[in-house]
Order: C-alpha cells, then structure tokens, then sequence
C-alpha cells in the first residue's frame, strides 16, 4: 500500500471512545522518568486557559502537550533518547496575555543495554538503490511525526493509560543499541512484542490513522494520531485494514502482526511519540 499524506486529526470521534478501566484517581500516565527516553511531567501552575509550552529540539521549536484545567496545567515533554544529562529548558506562553517563562527541568543518566552482532556486510549496507528510497521515507515520515493536533478550548483529553496493542513477549526492549560489525546503530526507538503473523493489532486509545505505509526498514506501518503531539506507530505488518482519517476508539482491532521489511521473524514494533521524540512505551502503561 502507498505511503498517504498526513491528515488533521477532529476530536469529535475521539471524544466518545468506548468506556475502558480506569486506573486508580492515584495513578497518572504516563509515569515520569526524566531520563533519555523518558517523559517528563513539569507543572505549569493555574491559568484561566490552557497555556502553550514548545522545547526546542534540533535547532526547531517543538509544540509540547499541556494536560490539566485552570487549577492545574500539566506539560508532559518527551526526552529524546541522543539528550545529554543535564538541565533542559521549556518555553511557556499563556494564552490570556501573561508573560512568557521559562520552566527548567532536569534529564538524569540512564545505560541502556549494547548488543554487538557479526553479520553478512549486505545486511547493513544498503545499495544505492535502497539507500535512495529509505531517504525518500525518511522525508515522508518526518512529516508524519511533525503532526501537532491542538485540542479545542475547553476540552481535555481523556485517560493517556494505553493497553499494550498485542499479547505476547516483549522480544526487544526499548532504548536497546546494536552495534553491527563495529558500526553503532541507532537505538531501538520502540517495544518489539513477539507474536505470530495474523495476531490482531489494537489501538492502545483512541485516534485517527495518519499514515499508512510500506517502508523499507519499518515494513507495513500505520500511524495513530492521539492529539498534542502524542502519536504511536505499528510496523512490520501483515495486513492494514484502515485508511488515512479512519478514527479508532481503544480496543479496536485495524492491523495484523507480520515480518515485513527489515526483520528476522514476525513480532510488533510498537512506538509512542511526544513533541516529535520517541519514548518508552511501558510508561504508559501498566507494570
């Protein structure tokens, strides 16, 4: 199937999503952990409307989600997985005419696990003809992730508690870093979840389908769009039953797991967004 263009996403779909558990009043999600990989929860204090908060990442000023009500505003920052240890800063602007600050915030030290492989040199170099075609999905994709859905006034979102999207083992962990034959790949952006190809796929919230895709290195690909910023992508698939501006509700079953593009055996790669920077799935949901 062809790569589609990226749709706004309307939150009237979204906002009658089927009733799910809700997680005990003492629970939010996601969890903090300020770390490479992680999100971070910074209060914005009280403010008669939703302020907007942006981070700056790659020389760009990215929009950062903002959760709460009057009495409390929330931003929730994602932390790329390249931050180096140390103070960070998010810009905030209210929207009633107040001034702008900023907010510092500060990223701990995190090791994530290295594997070393010997492989087959054709296995991690590309030719030109595949080099010239991932760089064309990579340009697509980055519009993908460049997606920002503002919410309405007055209207919060709903529970960010995901349900993991397919039973199975978690067969590659987030954060892992290959190293080919020497050469340091990037590091694993997602939840790998080992299931046989057919198992169905269900979203973890509602959403709307942004993308859908076959890609070089990512296989079948769908894109979920959960509303500032918060975005999750499904890869490697064997059957995509949705199409570009589909809305989901939690629990609906539009993919099947496979062992497309670049992989060993069929499983789920599973990734969750913020402000355009991917971050471990399991602080979304529960232990």
């Amino acid at each position: 199937m062809a790569a589609s263009s990226v749709l706004a996403l309307p939150y009237q779909g979204l906002l009658h999503a089927k009733p799910s558990p809700q997680p005990p009043a003492s629970d939010t999600w996601p969890q903090a952990l300020q770390v490479p990989g992680g999100v971070a929860r910074l209060s914005l204090g009280p403010a008669s409307t939703r302020p907007a908060a942006h981070v700056r990442q790659a020389q760009t000023d990215v929009p950062v989600m903002v959760v709460g009500d009057a009495i409390e505003w929330t931003a929730v920052l994602g932390i790329p997985l390249s931050a180096t240890p140390g103070e960070g800063l998010l810009s905030v602007e209210q929207a009633d005419g107040g001034r702008s600050r900023k907010i510092p915030y500060t990223v701990g030290h995190k090791q994530y696990k290295e594997q070393h492989l010997t492989v087959s040199p054709r296995t991690v170099d590309l030719s030109p003809e595949d080099q010239a075609r991932y760089e064309r999905e990579r340009d697509h994709q980055a519009g993908v992730m460049a997606t920002f859905t503002e919410l309405p006034a007055g209207v919060a979102l709903p529970s960010l508690r995901m349900r993991v999207p397919v039973p199975g083992r978690r067969s590659s962990s987030f954060g892992l870093r290959r190293v080919f034959n020497g050469q340091p790949r990037n590091p694993h952006s997602g939840m790998d979840i080992a299931a046989a190809t057919g198992t169905p796929v269900v979203a973890p919230l509602a959403g709307r389908v942004i993308d859908v895709g076959d890609y070089f290195f990512n296989g079948g690909t769908v894109w979920l769009d959960h509303g500032q910023g918060l975005l999750s992508m499904y890869c490697h698939l064997s059957r995509m039953d949705v199409r570009v501006g589909d809305v989901l509700q939690a629990g609906d079953a539009f993919c099947q797991v496979g062992a497309t593009g670049r992989v060993t055996g069929p499983h789920l790669h599973w990734g969750v967004m913020l402000n355009r920077t991917m971050v471990d799935p399991a602080l979304f949901t529960p232990a």
